[in-house]
């Protein structure tokens, strides 16, 4: 069901990017979007390029470098800011697969900032790879892009995960109206399993949301934080505490 977010809504194309730290409900959100009749969504589409450019080895690594551009300035050229046939097009987009990127494309389309509770990303992150760094949690570089967008007049919007899973249809009603796009009650809920929009690397990665049918809570674990990364939490929880001021909230 249709509902107008507020008193207006663009009926010009929107382009979307979603600028998410890792261990975050970022696939959900993007499921979430594909069940707009008026959207088609985009799977990490600079994936290919941050590989490339970092030479870091991931799972999946041939394949997602043989599914996608390698180049940057291709991918946003003919992808991000393309026409694709549809009122609203969504990126998925992971913060820290922005290296050696011309930034400039930012100011033509609409940014969200997606953050979540530092102490959850590193906590969930250090069990996969131990040695966590501020690169890897990508709160650092999501209050750059804040300050350099909103510095050039284009202030972007800022979501917080914790807030979506306190009030589903609140948040995600107020981000349709500060994206001045309708809102969709059937954003709410999506078919459990893969979707054809899903990037190669989606059987490595996705195996929890699959299992999911809408913004639902999981349970935390209750490990507590490493002694050793004390100082990284404090340094990211300065910045999301900054960001997380200016949040869509529940």
């Amino acid at each position: 069901m249709l509902h107008l977010c507020g008193n207006h809504f663009s009926m010009t194309t929107s382009k979307i990017c979603l600028w998410s730290s890792p261990r975050n409900i970022s696939t959900a959100m993007m499921y979430s979007f594909a069940q707009r009749p008026d959207t088609v969504v985009f799977d990490e589409p600079l994936y290919a390029h941050y590989l490339r450019v970092t030479g870091i080895e991931h799972p999946a690594n041939a394949e997602i470098l043989a599914s996608q551009d390698n180049y940057a300035d291709n991918v946003i050229r003919d992808i991000v800011l393309a026409d694709h046939g549809k009122p609203v097009a969504f990126f998925k987009q992971m913060t820290h697969h922005l290296v050696d990127v011309n930034e400039d494309f930012l100011f033509d389309v609409s940014n969200i900032i997606f953050i979540r509770e530092p102490r959850q990303i590193i906590r969930s992150y250090s069990e996969i790879r131990p040695e966590v760094t501020m690169q890897d949690v990508g709160i650092a570089k999501q209050l750059y892009l804040y300050n350099k967008l909103t510095e050039g007049g284009h202030t972007p919007v800022v979501l917080d995960s914790n807030e979506i899973l306190n009030n589903p249809p609140k948040v995600i009603a107020a981000l349709c109206e500060a994206l001045h796009i309708p809102f969709y009650e059937e954003m709410l809920h999506w078919p459990a399993g893969p979707r054809s929009e899903d990037g190669v690397w989606a059987p490595h990665w996705y195996s929890n949301v699959h299992k999911t049918t809408g913004f639902e809570k999981q349970a935390s674990s209750s490990k507590p934080l490493p002694e050793y990364l004390h100082p990284l939490y404090e340094e990211s929880k300065q910045y999301y505490n900054q960001l997380y001021s200016h949040s869509i909230k529940a």
